[in-house]
Parts: C-alpha cells; sequence; structure tokens
C-alpha cells in the first residue's frame, strides 16, 4: 500500500501542476469575441476538452482524502446522480431507468464522479449509428449502473483487472484512443471506497462499464 500511496502523491503533484494551465486556457478561448462558424465550433471544443480535464484533476486531488475518511457514505438517489452525471458530458446518451430501488449506499460526489468517468469513456465512441447506453438496474441485494458504449473492446489486462473490483494504477488503453485509463483508475479508487464493485464486459462491437452498489432504505428519523 505504501507504494501505491507514493504512486498516487506523485500523480497529484503532477495534477497540480497542470491544472492552472488549463484555466489558462479556458479563460483565453471565453476572452475571444467575435468569432462565427468553424472557429466557433473550435472555441466550444476548447472548452469542453479544458472542462473535462480540469474535472479529472479535481477528482484527482480527492484521492488524498480517501486515506482519511473524508466522504461520508449515506443513502443517496441514484438517478438523480446519474443525471448530473450526464449533464456533464456531450453527445446523444439513450438512459434507461430499470431500478425499483431509489437509493444506494455511496457518496454523492464520488459516485458521480465514477459514472461521470465512465461517461467521459463512452462519448468517444458514439458512431455507426449507434448511441451510448447508461442503465440503471437491479440486481439481487444491489443496484448496477452500468454505461454501454461501441468502441474497440479493452485490453484483456484491464478487464481482468476490473473483473478483480479494482485497478492497481493508470494504464493507457492503446486499443481505444480517447479513453482515458485514468479515468478508470479513479472510478475504481473511489468505488472501492464506497464498498462498491466495479467492472467491465466485453462485446463483439463495444465494452460495457459497470459499478455495483448496496440497496438501502431511507433511515428514519425519530
Amino acid at each position: 500500500m505504501g507504494g501505491m500511496d507514493a504512486e498516487v502523491d506523485s500523480i497529484l503533484v503532477a495534477a497540480s501542476e497542470l491544472k492552472q494551465p488549463l484555466i489558462d486556457i479556458r479563460q483565453l478561448a471565453f476572452a475571444f469575441d467575435g468569432m462565427t462558424g468553424e472557429n466557433e465550433a473550435i472555441r466550444a471544443e476548447m472548452i469542453g476538452i479544458s472542462d473535462r480535464a480540469i474535472a479529472q484533476i479535481n477528482d484527482l486531488m480527492k484521492l488524498q482524502k480517501l486515506k482519511n475518511g473524508a466522504f461520508e457514505l449515506e443513502p443517496v438517489g441514484v438517478r438523480a446522480i446519474c443525471d448530473r452525471a450526464k449533464q456533464k458530458v456531450r453527445g446523444e446518451l439513450i438512459t434507461k431507468y430499470k431500478n425499483r430501488t431509489p437509493l444506494v449506499m455511496a457518496n454523492r460526489e464520488l459516485l458521480e464522479s465514477v459514472i461521470f468517468n465512465f461517461l467521459f469513456n463512452a462519448e468517444k465512441y458514439n458512431c455507426g449509428g449507434e448511441r451510448a447506453l447508461l442503465m440503471v438496474r437491479d440486481v439481487r441485494d444491489k443496484v448496477e449502473i452500468i454505461v454501454r458504449d461501441y468502441g474497440p473492446a479493452i485490453p484483456c489486462e484491464i478487464w481482468r483487472e476490473m473483473k478483480r473490483g479494482w485497478i492497481r494504477k493508470p494504464k493507457a488503453i492503446a486499443m481505444r484512443p480517447g479513453s482515458s485509463g485514468l479515468g478508470l483508475y479513479i472510478a475504481s479508487r473511489f468505488a472501492e471506497y464506497m464498498n462498491a464493485k466495479v467492472g467491465a464486459v466485453r462485446h463483439r462491437d463495444g465494452t460495457s462499464f459497470y459499478v455495483e452498489l448496496m440497496k438501502t432504505e431511507q433511515r428514519r428519523l425519530f
């Protein structure tokens, strides 16, 4: 564990150095006036890329707080958190809410980040008329949140690590250019903190990433 903590600390140092230049680029993009057509689309892309990169850096900064138990677990509404995560990504998305259990035991902030990182990977692969799918369903005593895309299959090594329930360290995903191995690592660490399980299913025409969380009932206040 000591080696992993040292690796996380080194990642955090690099992340803190990168955040300010991204903020500066974002502000510069907003500063351009009188842009039309293609140039306006480029500016929007610059702002979108900066926003998503900053969101991942903010997630990285949360890793250090996990060791201190800084994030409280409580019953949270899973559909509302999915809706919030969806607002952070671009592109069309099919949403299917099949769960009858409305609440899961989680931390709102961390769970939203897990879903966002899955969706961040999926939005790259809306191709061939197929749209990414976000689905929530009951699975025995758990609620499962699934993000299904239609990109290349993930490498067997990463699939095995996710099948085991966690990813030991960030890894590039050469078979899926534009995907974030860092995002899967963040999702894995956050899920572990919430006593949840992440995993992946390889399809002939894509990949499904999922997180399983314990069902819960609303606490009664006396």
